[in-house]
Order: structure tokens, then C-alpha cells, then sequence
């Protein structure tokens, strides 16, 4: 008795984090006929929007049309992304974005509905932060580093097709990388010039985080773009790099600069 639209629109407010009984009230359908529709309605997939095949899924596995994106969404998903299974048999990822940059969760959202145009990204607000969130049945197929566990506890390496993509385009991987567990700020010192003190400022990047291996993602690809970097001494579990020389800023700017 309901058509192929109003099933999408209640499984989508489902998807955005609705309760069974907000969108039965809204909607008018009963809450039992909601709830079959989430668990056997076999057209699921379809009314989600997730018609379009999956490129790792096809006999001959390819990758997102749009690489530039994927590439970009790579460093995001890495830095503070996570995927989680959802019991119709889908999955959410969710990118951990700060309020402070609002420009940075409208990067994310483009970049997420630029690798799969049929999955729709939006934003949940939580304590401190916006997590862009996107239903799929194929996120794993596209982020094969999800698995068990936190990241820096596991290993991360990327498949072949992945590295390809980031030997393509790897400023896009360094700025989502950046963007999520980097940034760019100004530090200062002084000199004594003439007998008189004077205040120098100088920009520098910096990226953070626990997982070896994705430091050395990050640090092969700065090697293979020329940028010179160096760790920075912490005191916490979390590891740093630093990008302080004058002509590797210069190319970070150009290429990354600061989240916005």
C-alpha cells in the first residue's frame, strides 16, 4: 500500500539517526511495517540509493570515478574517520570534523558524495564536534583498512589500487590527512639584532597521531613530494611531524594551507 518513495523517505530518517517511533509519527506508518521494511524488505540497498555497483565489487575491480576525492577522503578517513556495520546489513562511516571548521565538514560532505554519488553525507552534531556520517553497503570495500579494533593497534597498508590512486593525486591524500589530524599554525622567536631584541614569525605544519603506520603513509608521501620533514619530540603517546623549512611550507600552502 506505500510506494517506492515513501519507503525510501522512512528508511532515510532511519539512516539519519531517527527513532522508530519520531518517524512513525511524522510519516503515519505504523511502526511494525517500518520496522519489516528495515529488516526483509529486499529492495533495501535500491531505496537507500545504493543501486549504483560498487567498482571494487565488479568482475573486473576498478576504482571511484572521481580519484581526486577519494584520495582527499583517504587521508580523512585514516585520520578520524571510522566505519561501523548496522544490522540491515549496511554500513555507516563517520568522519569526525571540529565546529571550528565549518568549511572543513562542507570539504568532507563534497568529498563523500563525490565518490558515491548515490549515498547521501550529513552531519550529526555530537559534544565538540560534527561527525559527517554516510550510509552504505559499500564503505568497507572502498576503506579496507576498516577493521576490529582502533587503527594505530592494528596494521594499516594500502591496497595496491589505493596507492595507485594517491601516487596520482598526493596532495589531495596530504590534505585530508592535514586536515584531520594536522594544521597549520605560527610559531616565534627572538633574535638579538644590533643589541636590540626582535620577535621573527614562521608558519610550519604539523600532523599527529598514534598509528606508526599511518605516520609513514604520510611521511612516504611528503618524500616522494619533495617536502622535508622531521618528527617532533612528544612526551605522549601520539606522534608528530613537523614541516618547518621555509620551501616545504611554501609547497604546503600552495597545495593544503590551513583548515578553514
Amino acid at each position: 500500500m506505500y510506494g517506492l518513495s515513501t519507503r525510501r523517505h522512512a528508511l532515510t530518517l532511519l539512516t539519519q539517526g531517527r527513532s522508530l517511533n519520531s518517524v512513525s509519527k511524522q510519516t503515519g506508518i505504523s511502526r511494525s511495517a517500518i520496522r519489516e521494511w528495515q529488516v526483509r524488505f529486499e529492495p533495501l540497498p535500491r531505496m537507500l540509493g545504493q543501486a549504483a555497483p560498487c567498482p571494487r565489487c565488479l568482475p573486473v575491480p576498478g576504482v571511484p570515478a572521481d580519484t581526486a576525492s577519494y584520495s582527499y577522503l583517504l587521508g580523512l578517513y585514516l585520520g578520524d574517520g571510522c566505519i561501523s556495520s548496522h544490522r540491515s546489513g549496511g554500513y555507516y562511516l563517520r568522519i569526525a570534523c571540529a565546529d571550528a571548521w565549518p568549511g572543513l565538514i562542507d570539504l568532507c560532505k563534497n568529498a563523500i558524495t563525490a565518490v558515491r554519488p548515490e549515498d547521501s553525507a550529513y552531519a550529526l552534531q555530537r559534544e565538540g564536534c560534527v561527525m559527517v556520517t554516510s550510509y552504505g553497503r559499500h564503505w568497507p570495500c572502498l576503506f579496507p583498512q576498516h577493521g576490529p579494533g582502533k587503527k594505530h593497534e592494528r596494521r594499516i597498508a594500502l591496497e595496491e589500487w589505493q596507492q595507485a590512486v594517491v601516487d596520482a593525486h598526493p596532495w589531495e591524500f596530504v590534505r585530508g590527512l592535514i586536515h584531520s589530524d594536522g594544521c597549520r599554525i605560527t610559531n616565534w622567536t627572538t633574535r638579538l639584532v644590533g643589541g636590540e631584541t626582535k620577535r621573527y614569525e614562521y608558519p610550519r605544519y604539523f600532523f599527529t597521531n598514534t598509528s606508526v603506520d599511518i605516520l609513514r603513509l604520510f611521511t612516504d608521501t611528503l618524500d616522494a613530494l619533495g617536502v622535508h620533514w622531521r618528527p617532533s619530540r612528544q612526551s605522549r603517546a601520539a606522534q608528530s611531524v613537523s614541516v618547518a623549512k621555509r620551501a616545504s611550507v611554501a609547497l604546503m600552502d600552495a597545495h593544503v594551507g590551513p583548515k578553514h
